[in-house]
Parts: C-alpha cells; structure tokens; sequence
C-alpha cells in the first residue's frame, strides 16, 4: 500500500540561538527548488518523526513543563520521539551535534551513526517546546510540528562548521534575528519568529506555547498551558 501523503505527521523543528543577550542570531537553511514541501523557502532544520526515533536513548530528558505541553491535545507518549528527532534532524542538515559525551549501549540506529562515531549521545535537556503548527488543509504534504528553542551554547563544536551536513538544505548561516524576515519565509516561519523575538533574552520555557490548528472546517490559535503544578507542602 502506497504512503499517504497527506496524511498529518508528526514533526520536530530546531530553533538554534546565537549570541542572545548581545547581537541574536538564528540558524536557517534554504530547500532545494525542487522541493515537494515549501520549495525555495528559507527554513530552520527539521523534519518529520521516524518510527525509530521513540527507542533513542536520551542522556537527559526535556525539562518536565515542556514534556507536559507536548503532550496536550496529542498521542500519548511522544514526547521522546519528538526530542530524538529534533536533535537527528539538527545533525543531518546542519552537523551540529546537541548531546553529552558517552558511548552508545549497542550499535547505535543507521540515522545516528556518524553522531556516535564522533562520541556522543543525545540529550534534550537544552531544548525548550516554545511552539506548534499544524500544516493547513490542501497541501501537499502535512506536518504536526514542534518547534524546539535551544542556545547555541549547548552545541558541541565549531557552531560555523557545517562540513558533516547533508544536502537537505542549502547556504546555512546565522541570520540575524532582526534581518530574518527579509528571507523568502513560510508564513509560519514569520510568526514563530515573533515568538522567538518577544523572548529572545529568557532561556526559560515561556509562560504558555501558541497552537496554530488547522482543520476542515477552521483554523484556531490555542495556547498549550501545561498541567497544573501541585502545591509545595
């Protein structure tokens, strides 16, 4: 049976913040023309969930409100996946490792390969749930997506060394945060980048994270809350 490509699925998207307290820039990348999904636009790294990604071992996991947001109003349990690939796709496009030094128990999966040979295991400790979108009716291709902020301080390596990227995506480079929307954007894209803006000094997980819904039969603008903490005693 052949894949439905319309069908919704879930997705991770990568935020890298750069120099955030004093001249904050952003890394993007440009898809290729030929494109299926949002040809020519100027991205951030990120693509859809594998199926293994939910068996990657974490060396530390997302801050506990950002793994609560992420699982409102979705499938159980995703939480996990939703970090693994967020930091896969990061080094597949760009070549930036997000992890903690240590070997891997077995033989790592195929997609994290090249991560491991160079010593590394993942962890999402770093990653902030700051927003998600899903694709509207109609196009074609469909994403759930979460968008994970992360400081570029907690990158290993040579954070303008993109040698180890695959050809995903194109001209990677530091965008000023103020000059991004000069580029060829998604819509999404520019309205994430005023979230992003509105909190550019605060490493902290914000307040609430915006849902962009989209249905058949309408769009809505939802904002995920968390559960509510329990009283100190």
């Amino acid at each position: 049976m052949s894949e439905d490509k319309t069908a919704i699925r879930d997705a991770a998207t990568v935020i890298v913040l750069r120099n955030r307290m004093t001249e904050p820039s952003i890394l993007m990348g440009q898809r290729g023309a030929k494109a299926v999904f949002m040809p020519n636009k100027f991205v951030f790294p990120g693509g859809a969930v594998d199926a293994a990604d939910a068996a990657v071992p974490l060396t530390s996991a997302l801050p506990a409100l950002c793994s609560e947001r992420l699982d409102e109003r979705s499938e159980p349990g995703l939480q996990n996946a939703l970090a693994a690939a967020a930091i896969r796709e990061l080094w597949e496009e760009t070549g930036l490792i997000l992890g903690e030094p240590g070997n891997w128990q077995g033989s790592p999966p195929e997609d994290w390969q090249g991560f491991a040979a160079l010593g590394f295991r993942p962890s999402a400790q770093a990653l902030r749930f700051v927003f998600r979108a899903v694709t509207p009716p109609g196009r074609p291709r469909r994403f759930d997506a979460r968008f994970f902020l992360v400081d570029a301080s907690a990158i290993h390596g040579d954070l303008d060394d993109f040698s180890r990227a695959s050809d995903e995506l194109s001209h990677l480079q530091w965008v000023p945060l103020d000059r991004a929307r000069d580029l060829d954007l998604p819509f999404i894209t520019e309205v994430v980048l005023a979230e992003i803006a509105a909190r550019v000094t605060n490493p902290e997980p914000p307040e609430t994270v915006p849902l962009y819904l989209h249905t058949e039969e309408q769009s809505l603008f939802l904002q995920l809350k968390g559960y509510p903490m329990p009283d100190a005693d």
